[in-house]
């Protein structure tokens, strides 16, 4: 209104509308530019997803060598699956009828569609090989011991989550690759009745048709299957993932951060002047002592010696192992595409019918008996590994790789005899055949509980007994014992993976393979 005095509340409503960007964000971010140490702090423990971190973190959890980000690198795959996952849904159609061909849709024709399915494809592959090594970082630098034993069950979970995830996965394409290998892991989820055929009672109690019934809603890989895969997939193991993974970073801050050798400080040496003292404002908030207990976290005693805020060093590192997660995700994907074969024909059975190559290994020790390469195996397997923290209770060379009596020399000596051991063993079946070559009349129960599998993991377990009493030591045991069975597993996949053609016969080399 020209020719007016201008209202005073106008004007303090104009002033405000300037303000508006700068007020958003100071009432987002309240504590400001982190700038000194206690706005650092601040800027952790008052944000919704950064408050799993703490305010500081020791240098010795900063440090490539303690964790080389493993841990990250599966977090950060994660997520990536998680988004092109959701992307993915919007053109996935999880029936029989029409799920190969929206899976060529977003191949061929969705913009992008191939780029991301690749980026989901290789991050789930990378997520795979990173838990892996996480599990093996943790072992070897005995990180699970007190009073992390409960976290080292949570990271096994993770672990057997994760495998879950990518085998469900398998299916969704609905192409000859993806049918033939559920319908493996369908009938190894049916191999107990290798066993209760053996004794007579599967009319009786049949728990592997109970199994398979409950893994694929029927009694063949269809469209009960499908979608019991697909929400499995999309839904119910993502959902447990991230609770476990909340769980376990959670534990890792609760437990005092990660595990450091009693001598650290020494290892560590001083810090520089510049980061000296840590605490030089005067405090914000005064307290009223009410009372004085002595608490029982790892925290009570410790002070901040030799700790960094964590904005920005933890931020930084962690953003760092991100990027290049991501960056190694995107290469990969430009690289090489994502598997598509033929539509799924259930009457022509692919030969060789190999399953997702994390599953190559157990494949070999199932073509000798199912019910122990695909259960019973695995089971003793987890079993051991999840009592390890609790039969373990040494404390030599915690938090420090390949710590313990034996050190370094042990582990090497462990990997050859691994070596050994599987390659004679698989030698000997594969040139020689195995009880029902030798002694065609053998009860069917013979041939399921001495079987190359078996066989290994005797050699193995007697092996980490000899070395317990060697070193007086059930840490230099389990070590000797996890180093045989990472190498067997290696030695097994390959064997597996390159050298298995039709009808699950050796061969040196595809080019042996018999023409049709």
């Amino acid at each position: 209104m020209s020719g007016q005095q201008q209202s005073p509340a106008l004007g303090v409503f104009l002033t405000n509308l300037k303000a508006v960007p700068r007020l958003v964000v100071e009432s987002a971010i309240r504590t400001g530019l982190p700038t000194t140490d206690r706005s650092r702090s601040s800027f952790v423990f008052e944000n919704l997803f950064l408050h799993l971190h703490p305010a500081r973190t020791h240098r010795w959890s900063l440090r490539w060598s303690t964790t080389w980000g493993l841990g990250l690198v599966c977090a950060a795959c994660f997520f990536i699956t998680l988004l092109t996952g959701i992307l993915l849904m919007f053109y996935y159609k999880p029936y029989p009828e029409v799920a190969y061909q929206s899976i060529k849709d977003i191949h061929f024709v969705v913009p992008t569609g191939q780029f991301i399915r690749n980026i989901h494809r290789w991050a789930a592959n990378l997520m795979v090989v990173g838990v892996f090594l996480h599990m093996a970082r943790v072992f070897y630098t005995a990180a699970y011991r007190s009073p992390r034993e409960f976290n080292w069950l949570v990271g096994m979970g993770l672990l057997i989550l994760t495998l879950g995830l990518s085998y469900t996965g398998y299916l969704l394409p609905w192409d000859q690759l993806a049918y033939w290998a559920t319908t493996i892991g369908a009938n190894v989820a049916q191999s107990p009745r290798e066993v209760t055929d053996a004794l007579g009672i599967t009319e009786f109690f049949d728990i592997g048709g109970i199994q398979r019934e409950l893994l694929l809603g029927s009694d063949v890989v269809g469209e009960e299957a499908l979608i019991r895969f697909y929400v499995l997939h999309v839904m119910v193991l993502p959902m447990a993932v991230g609770i476990l993974m909340g769980v376990h970073f959670w534990r890792v801050r609760k437990d005092g951060g990660l595990a450091r050798p009693w001598d650290v400080d020494q290892r560590l040496g001083a810090l520089g002047p510049s980061t000296y003292p840590v605490f030089t404002q005067a405090p914000q908030k005064t307290y009223q002592l009410v009372a004085l207990l002595k608490g029982k976290t790892p925290a009570v005693g410790n002070g901040p010696e030799n700790t960094l805020p964590s904005m920005p060093h933890l931020f930084y590192a962690e953003l760092a192992v991100f990027m290049l997660t991501t960056l190694i995700c995107v290469g990969l994907s430009l690289w090489m595409d994502a598997p598509l074969k033929e539509l799924a024909n259930p009457s022509v059975p692919e030969n060789p019918a190999k399953a997702p190559w994390y599953f190559l290994g157990l494949q070999e020790l199932v073509s000798f008996s199912a019910f122990m390469g695909g259960i019973g195996i695995p089971a003793i397997v987890v079993a051991g590994l999840g009592l390890i923290p609790y039969l373990e209770r040494e404390q030599e060379g915690t938090a420090l790789w390949f710590g313990g009596p034996g050190g370094p020399r042990l582990v090497v000596e462990s990997a050859v005899f691994g070596l050994v051991a599987v390659s004679a063993v698989e030698a000997l079946a594969i040139s020689q055949g195995w009880l029902r070559e030798w002694f065609p009349q053998i009860h069917q129960l013979a041939v399921t509980l001495f079987n190359p599998g078996t066989l290994i993991t005797g050699i193995y377990a007697l092996y980490s007994v000899w070395v317990v009493r060697r070193f007086n030591s059930t840490r230099a045991g389990a070590m000797a014992l996890f180093t045989c069975f990472l190498c067997g597993y290696v030695v097994l996949t390959i064997i597996g993976a390159y050298f298995r053609g039709p009808n699950w016969e050796f061969y040196w080399s595809p080019s042996q393979w018999p023409m049709h």
